[in-house]
C-alpha cells in the first residue's frame, strides 16, 4: 500500500503571528518578529533578545484550571492544533472513524518553563510544594496527548524528540504512517516554548546565539557573512495530513502534497554539522529518492538557515553536492530570518511555510542578507519575496546529534 498523502489544514503560531494567516502575510512583507526578551529580568544575560510570541491568551483555547496543568509549548501546540482543525473543516464521525486519526506533534525540549516553575517551589519549600501535575505539564508527549483528548482522535499518538528536526521527523512519519494505510489522517508537527531563563542561557553558554541585542531586527541573518548566531524562537506547526481520496471525497481544500521524506544521521559531532555535509546531502538526496524525482525537479529550498557560521556554510555546500550546478539557479531561502529559530516547532511551521509557497506560488525571502559571504554563493531570496512557478519545494531541518529530516511537497494541481 502506498497511497497519496495531502495537507488539508494547518495552523501556525510563532513570533511573525498567531494564525496562519499572520504568519504568512508577515513573512512574505519581510516584517521582522524579532525584539527584547519580556519574559524575565534579561539583565545579566549576554543574550537580550528573541522572536517571542506575542499577545497570545491560551484561555481562548483551554479551561481556565487547565492552563496551568499545561506548559506554554503544549498551549501552542493546541491552538494550532485548533486552528489546523478548522481550516481542513474536518469531523470525526464516530468511534471507527475516531481511531483512523492521530495526532504526532514533538517539541525539542518539552517543558523547561514548568521544569524551572516546579523546581523553584521545590527549593524554597521542599519536595510537598511539587505540583502533581509538574510531570504531565512538561513531558514532550503531552502535547500529542492533550490533542487527542481535545478532539477524541484515537489513532496513531506519537511525539518526536529530535532537537530541530522535531517538527519535520512527526511531520514525515505521519506521512508514511497514512501512506502504508495505519492511519487516514493525522495532525503532526512541533511545539516549543523554550525561551525561559535556563533555555536562552543554556544556548547562550554554548554561543550558539546572536549577541547583536542592541539591533534585535537585524540579528538572524542566514547566510549573511556577518551572521552571528540563531535567534531563538518559540511557538508551534500544525499540519492536518489526509489521505488524498478522503480528502476528496469531503471535497477538502488542499493546499499541497507530501511526496518524500528523508532521514539521516552525521554520526559526527554532538553539535556541529558533519564538515563535509554528509549527512544534509544524503536527508535530502533520501527526499528526493522517495518522492521519486530529480534533483533537477525542485523549484525551492526552504533551507535550515538558522544563521550561524557552520550550519549556512555547510547546508550551502550539502546543496551544491545534491544539485550541481543547478543549485545556483534553485530559490533557497531561510524564514528563520524573520521569526527566530524555534527548534523543535521549526519543522512543523516551515512545512506549512513550503504549503502556502506552492499554493500561492510564491517564494518567501531571506531578510537581513546584506553582505555575500564568498562560502555562501547561493541564491537567497534576498529581503524581498519572489513570484515563481513552482512544482516541488523541499523543506530541510538539521538538529543538534546530528539528526537530520527533509520533506519533499509538490503542488497539487487537481490530479
Amino acid at each position: 500500500m502506498n497511497r497519496r498523502v495531502v495537507i488539508t489544514g494547518m495552523g501556525l503560531i510563532c513570533g511573525s503571528g498567531n494564525t496562519k494567516e499572520e504568519v504568512w502575510s508577515n513573512l512574505l512583507a519581510g516584517r521582522n518578529a524579532v525584539g527584547p526578551i519580556t519574559r524575565f529580568d534579561i539583565s545579566a544575560f549576554p543574550v537580550r533578545i528573541a522572536s517571542e510570541v506575542k499577545n497570545f491568551d491560551p484561555l481562548k483555547f483551554i479551561e481556565k484550571k487547565e492552563v496551568k496543568k499545561m506548559d506554554p509549548f503544549i498551549h501552542y501546540a493546541v491552538a494550532a492544533s485548533q486552528e489546523a482543525m478548522d481550516d481542513s473543516g474536518l469531523r470525526v464521525n464516530g468511534d471507527d472513524d475516531a481511531t483512523r486519526i492521530g495526532v504526532f506533534i514533538g517539541s525539542g525540549i518539552g517543558g523547561f518553563g514548568v521544569i524551572e516553575r516546579e523546581h523553584e517551589k521545590f527549593l524554597k519549600g521542599g519536595p510537598g510544594k511539587i505540583s502533581p501535575f509538574f510531570i504531565p505539564a512538561a513531558i514532550v508527549n503531552l502535547a500529542a496527548g492533550q490533542v487527542s483528548i481535545r478532539f477524541g482522535l484515537k489513532g496513531p499518538n506519537s511525539a518526536t524528540c529530535t532537537a530541530c528536526s522535531t517538527g519535520s521527523h512527526a511531520v514525515g512519519d505521519s506521512f508514511k504512517i497514512i501512506q502504508r494505510g495505519d492511519a487516514d489522517a493525522m495532525l503532526c508537527g512541533g511545539a516549543e516554548a523554550a525561551i525561559t531563563p535556563m533555555g536562552v542561557g543554556g544556548f547562550a553558554a554554548m554561543r550558539a546565539l546572536s549577541t547583536r541585542n542592541d539591533d534585535p531586527g537585524h540579528a538572524s541573518r542566514p547566510f549573511d557573512a556577518d551572521r552571528d548566531g540563531f535567534v531563538i524562537g518559540e511557538g508551534a506547526g500544525v499540519l492536518l495530513l489526509e489521505e488524498l481520496e478522503r480528502a476528496r471525497a469531503r471535497g477538502a481544500k488542499i493546499y499541497a502534497e507530501l511526496v518524500g521524506y528523508g532521514m539521516s544521521s552525521d554520526a559526527f559531532h554532538i553539535t556541529q554539522p558533519s564538515e563535509d555535509g554528509d549527512g544534509a546531502v544524503r536527508v535530502m538526496t533520501n527526499a528526493i529518492k522517495d518522492a521519486g524525482i530529480q534533483p533537477h525537479d525542485i523549484d525551492y529550498i526552504n533551507a535550515h538557515g538558522t544563521s550561524t557560521h557552520y550550519n549556512d556554510k555547510l547546508e550551502t555546500l550539502a546543496i551544491k553536492k545534491v544539485f550541481g550546478d543547478s543549485a545556483y539557479s534553485i530559490p533557497v531561502s531561510s524564514t528563520k530570518s524573520m521569526m527566530g529559530h524555534l527548534l523543535g516547532a521549526a519543522g512543523g511551521v516551515e512545512a506549512g511555510v513550503c504549503a502556502l509557497a506552492l499554493h500561492d506560488q510564491i517564494v518567501p525571502p531571506t531578510a537581513n542578507y546584506e553582505k555575500p559571504d564568498p562560502e555562501c554563493d547561493l541564491d537567497y531570496v534576498p529581503n524581498a519575496a519572489r513570484r515563481a512557478p513552482l512544482r516541488y519545494a523541499l523543506s530541510n531541518s538539521f538538529g543538534f546529534g546530528g539528526t537530520n529530516a527533509a520533506l519533499l511537497l509538490k503542488r497539487y494541481d487537481g490530479d
